[in-house]
């Protein structure tokens, strides 16, 4: 695509348990995604939702909540439940990633789960973590999806625009029909974590603020603009972000206590910054599109 002065943004929300894979709890999903919907109608721009097919079972009413919200919203899909799907980054304990054998009915499942609440067959899709793999990619293209929004820049750091994926290997371009949406991050920090995370964005709008966040948005800008390229900015946000969360989860045979990072300033004071976010997007001339519409352009 020569979209040089092109400014896309997508806001993509995680539908799953509170603090993703650390509690079985959905109370924000309940109660954080009216405050979000709120915002995005105060702003009037659309957004992509993408959830685990155990979200939308067990709570349907939230997916028609969104859609009766906006018509504009997109539904997506974000796995069976907030699991390995693809290629794990780094060890997480209790959580072993799905063989490749399990990959695509495991998606398919999910799938289905998400098309009976909402009423409509998702055709954009997350993996948990941002951990995608080639594996996943065919099992989307196979099933009908035509976004996925997974690819780790922080990480990966060589795509910086969406792309179609080689069914060889998902981080190199090819033949594939679906287009791959790498998510925003500040490849212009030296990283000093040993996985890159500290390019990674998420969570900096609640853990400092806002304008902060915009700053590393500003190099991004410029960086892809010196290369000729569109911008494309894919976020991820989670509805348990604008709840307040516990510093420690107790159930089953134990208690969770996630790192600090998770859960800072999480309730009013992220809704307020994530306005503060929007706004500096709207004062740098981007127009926000869900998933599917920005996998609809030529790439």
């Amino acid at each position: 695509m020569n979209g040089e002065g092109e400014f896309y943004t997508i806001l993509g929300f995680d539908m799953e348990t509170d603090c993703g894979s650390w509690s079985p709890f959905y109370n924000g999903l309940v109660e954080g995604t009216p405050k979000i919907l709120d915002l995005l109608e105060k702003k009037e721009i659309p957004a992509t939702f993408f959830f685990t097919g155990e979200a939308a079972r067990l709570h349907p009413e939230i997916a028609k909540m969104i859609i009766n919200k906006n018509p504009a919203h997109e539904i997506g899909c974000h796995s069976l439940y907030h699991e390995t799907v693809g290629d794990p980054i780094f060890e997480i304990p209790g959580i072993k990633p799905l063989l490749p054998e399990e990959v695509k009915n495991r998606i398919k499942v999910a799938t289905e789960m998400v098309e009976q609440a909402c009423g409509k067959m998702p055709v954009s899709f997350r993996a948990p973590r941002l951990w995608g793999s080639t594996e996943v990619v065919n099992s989307l293209e196979e099933l009908g999806y035509v976004a996925d929004a997974s690819y780790p820049m922080f990480y990966y750091e060589e795509q910086l625009v969406p792309y179609h994926p080689s069914k060889e290997n998902w981080l190199k371009r090819g033949d594939l029909k679906i287009v791959e949406i790498p998510n925003f991050a500040d490849v212009t920090i030296e990283s000093k974590d040993e996985y890159r995370r500290d390019r990674d964005q998420w969570p900096l709008f609640r853990t400092k603020n806002g304008k902060e966040l915009l700053k590393h948005v500003d190099n991004f800008i410029a960086y892809v603009r010196y290369r000729h390229l569109p911008v494309v900015l894919c976020f991820y946000f989670h509805p348990w972000e604008f709840i307040k969360m516990p510093k420690k989860f107790s159930y089953g045979e134990g208690t969770v206590i996630p790192d600090r990072f998770l859960i800072k300033n999480c309730g009013k004071y992220a809704l307020e910054q994530l306005e503060v976010v929007i706004d500096g997007l709207l004062e740098r001339g981007t127009k926000f599109l869900t998933a599917k519409e920005l996998a609809s352009k030529k790439w």
